[in-house]
């Protein structure tokens, strides 16, 4: 075997890193350091308040992330909801969601970064791109998810600097994969929070149902879960 067979024959028997380049938008991260994934189905998106990096096989979110502080939460006080979902342009027809996905599934159009997070109308109707979406359930979305998110914007207000704020879900692998159209619906939602002042980080960790009682997840157990290093 030459050189070249045998240097191939150890890469494919690597599992693939990729690293987004988010180059509009490294601000977002914290210290402009972006997760490594173990996929390669992943595309960068950077919109004005957040960013997400997207997958092309769940057709949602991998994350979306945020920089959150009290400067910007004042901001958002009487910002109006748009409510105008749309596809984004910018993802492959054939890798993106589509309003004709949520019609009739009995799911909400769940955002991952919240549009009570945005601040600008930009931002506010940027949040509203199918590509911030999973199939949410209603009672889920707008009972104690809704509570997690407004509790994430109340911290970011007393903190006395940044706090970064990556979102996701979360597929169960034990569990059959369920659709909305094209549309993979999680098993979890999860919102991972860091202080960059205190440096204290918290996971939550919300199952995507009707009944149920979300708790806090410890970070390296959150990291064995997901295989997300995000801080």
């Amino acid at each position: 075997m030459n050189l070249f067979r045998f240097v191939l024959t150890l890469w494919l028997c690597v599992p693939l890193l990729a690293q987004a380049a988010f180059d509009a938008c490294l601000d977002y991260f914290p210290k402009q350091q972006i997760p490594v994934t173990q996929t390669v189905d992943a595309q960068d998106l950077c919109f004005d308040g957040f960013a997400v990096l997207h997958s092309k096989t769940t057709k949602t979110p991998i994350y979306a992330v945020e920089r959150l502080n009290k400067g910007r939460i004042q901001e958002v006080k009487g910002k109006k909801r748009t409510n105008r979902f749309y596809e984004e342009a910018r993802v492959p027809h054939e890798e993106r969601a589509r309003l004709e996905d949520y019609k009739g599934s009995g799911y909400d159009r769940g955002h991952v970064a919240p549009a009570g997070d945005m601040d600008t109308p930009a931002a506010m109707a940027h949040s509203f791109s199918l590509a911030n979406m999973v199939p949410q359930v209603a009672k889920h979305n707008r009972g104690v998810w809704n509570k997690i998110e407004r509790d994430t914007r109340n911290y970011a207000m007393q903190a006395a600097g940044d706090v970064f704020v990556f979102t996701g879900p979360w597929y169960d692998p034990a569990k059959p994969a369920a659709y909305a159209g094209r549309v993979r619906v999680p098993d979890v939602l999860w919102k991972a929070v860091y202080d960059a002042t205190t440096g204290q980080t918290r996971v939550h960790w919300s199952e995507n149902a009707e009944t149920v009682t979300p708790h806090a997840l410890a970070y390296d157990e959150f990291v064995a879960r997901t295989g997300l290093k995000v801080f």
